[in-house]
């Protein structure tokens, strides 16, 4: 009896992570979709050399640069971006939206 309740149990356990899978692989492929239709928007809307811009600050930067994208895939779909934008362009709303730095200044006293 107890060794049925046992099988049961572990059955339904294996179930379950079986499920907590699927619905990881799920999530996994929905990220997938939604960064490559931001690749292929960005690559509508940006020159190469502000893509390579972007792609540098999302090294040193990756929370600045996803909002810049964020903010500039917006724009594309409201039709507020009409040509690609290029770097120059592109550094002027980084330097905007950029974290400041700050001066640092040591006084001897």
């Amino acid at each position: 009896m107890e060794d049925d309740e046992l099988e049961m149990l572990r059955r339904k356990r294996m179930q379950d992570l079986q499920q907590q899978q699927g619905q990881a692989a799920m999530a996994q492929d929905q990220e997938r979709q939604y960064e490559a239709q931001k690749q292929a928007i960005l690559r509508q809307i940006l020159t190469p050399e502000a893509r390579d811009r972007l792609a540098n600050v999302k090294m040193a930067y990756p929370d600045v640069a996803r909002m810049v994208e964020d903010q500039l895939i917006r724009l594309a779909q409201a039709g507020q971006i009409t040509k690609p934008l290029d770097e120059p362009t592109l550094k002027q709303i980084l330097r905007k939206v950029a974290p400041q730095k700050r001066e640092i200044s040591i006084e001897r006293v």
